[in-house]
């Protein structure tokens, strides 16, 4: 198992950690801050270090309940101690995305609480969130693109935290996917803003007023009962 270190920090840059297994230039640690490819949110960008060498991180991945890091090259062996440094430009711009990705959640859902997500991707600069819906008008488009930065001005608190699998089950409002459950896991994540929660594994700002201004770049119908919104962020 690797101790996932940034769902308890998503702001820890470097960190240090053992190489406990190695084959050819895939590497899993005792311990990980580069958030594995995942929910819709693309892997971390970085470097991990030993013994004055550095290989570059590819992607991360989840296998079996450990994260393994493919880099760029062999060179790593179980045992060695390593250093990770995040790519923070890359980093900090997904937990700006992705804690978008629930702003406009909750403005889509206070206008049509009904409407569950069916899909979604990060970007570094567009993202996109698929909503079970049967209509979405420019007028709506509009308010939607509103509420979302006036929640952003609010400059609301984004907590994450967990509870036990049973109690989060008992509460049906934090699980937006349609369709989709997290697997058999005993504690489930939950990010929470204002009074909306969400079973979220992903990496989010501290505050909303991080997020920038969120601009509704343009939609797409993909059926009857399913539309796409796509966003960017501005500074």
């Amino acid at each position: 198992m690797t101790e996932l270190l940034y769902l308890n920090d998503s702001y820890l840059k470097e960190f240090e950690a053992r190489v406990v297994k190695a084959e050819g230039n895939r590497a899993e640690l005792d311990q990980t801050a580069f958030y594995p490819e995942s929910g819709g949110q693309p892997s971390d960008r970085g470097r991990i270090i030993s013994g004055g060498e550095e290989f570059l991180l590819v992607k991360a991945r989840k296998q079996a309940g450990s994260v393994v890091h493919e880099l760029d090259r062999e060179g790593l062996k179980a045992g060695d101690a390593v250093k990770g440094v995040i790519d923070w430009a890359w980093r900090y711009k997904m937990m700006r995305m992705h804690t978008a990705a629930h702003i406009i959640t909750m403005a889509v859902q206070s206008i049509m609480p009904e409407a569950l997500v069916t899909g979604g991707q990060i970007g570094f600069e567009e993202s996109r969130d698929d909503y079970a819906l049967q209509e979405l008008s420019p007028e709506m488009v509009k308010e939607i693109e509103e509420k979302a930065n006036s929640i952003v001005k609010q400059g609301l608190e984004v907590k994450a935290y967990e509870l036990p699998r049973e109690e989060a089950f008992k509460l049906p409002q934090l699980f937006k996917l349609r369709d989709v459950l997290p697997p058999g896991i005993p504690r489930i994540r939950i990010v929470q803003i204002a009074e909306d929660r969400n079973a979220c594994g992903g990496t989010h700002v501290k505050n909303t007023s991080e997020v920038g201004r969120i601009k509704i770049t343009r939609t797409k119908s993909k059926g009857r009962d399913n539309k796409r919104i796509y966003y960017s962020l501005e500074p």
